[in-house]
């Protein structure tokens, strides 16, 4: 099938079908990448669910069933997993950071807690699921998983904890028909990185190192992880794609 282009997030279905799957976004209750992924893969047919901290979605995704979830609370999210009887694709988005706050030990604890355990949470509390559907995990890393993080050494390390997780689950699940990859975003306009966009020296500096010349926008990662959960890729497990417009090879 020919590759399609357009807005929206058009382009990041084209070529897959997800009719009749059922998907799980954890953490797409703000406008950013776990929404934008949402949206990609009802726009691929699949039936989706998403979940955020806050007690509701952004209004622009208020047609997807929603769940309020705390990834830090092992018994919330073993309810939401005993609710949900079938699962195809669960998508761990849900991560914290805070530029320039992250070397107090409480709040580096607490990131970690929320970006790597939570994932970890996620997927064991789905693992069933996943096994009787031979489906699969997309765990959203970062490019902080391989660069220094001056400003966010928690956000850095629980990301790269995030990508060595998902090497680890792959071999772990495998033999039970669990694919588990990873995507690494580049700098992407979303609400999570407004404060770094407020700093005009970083934004340019990061436009001038980019290949491509620009922050990438949530939307661009939605198609590679349509991708990794698609049959296109059911040879690729313990996988992390970087989807940073370049930033990571200069």
């Amino acid at each position: 099938m020919a590759l399609k282009t357009g807005d929206n997030g058009q382009h990041a279905r084209a070529g897959f079908d997800f009719t009749g799957k059922h998907v799980l976004v954890i953490g797409a209750s703000r406008a950013g990448i776990g929404a934008a992924i949402a949206r990609a893969f009802a726009e691929a047919g699949a039936k989706v669910a998403i979940t955020g901290v806050e007690p509701a979605a952004d209004p622009a995704d208020a047609h997807f069933p929603y769940t309020q979830l705390d990834v830090t609370d092992m018994q919330a999210i073993e309810a939401l997993s005993a609710a949900t009887p079938h699962l195809d694709v669960l998508v761990n988005c849900a991560a914290i950071t805070a530029r320039g706050e992250e070397m107090a030990p409480e709040f580096f604890s607490k990131v970690v807690d929320i970006n790597l355990t939570g994932s970890m949470r996620c997927a064991l509390a789905f693992q069933p699921q996943l096994a009787a559907s031979q489906g699969s995990v997309i765990n959203i890393a970062s490019m902080y998983a391989g660069f220094g993080s001056p400003k966010n050494p928690a956000y850095g390390a629980s990301k790269a904890a995030v990508q060595q997780l998902t090497k680890s689950l792959a071999i772990a699940w495998a033999p039970q028909g669990i694919r588990v990859n990873a995507v690494a975003p580049g700098f992407i306009v979303t609400a999570q990185s407004a404060r770094s966009r407020e700093d005009t020296t970083h934004v340019a500096n990061v436009n001038a190192r980019t290949p491509l010349g620009r922050w990438g926008e949530p939307e661009d990662i939605a198609g590679p992880v349509l991708f990794l959960a698609s049959e296109a890729a059911k040879f690729m497990t313990g996988a992390c794609i970087p989807v940073d417009g370049g930033y990571s090879v200069v």
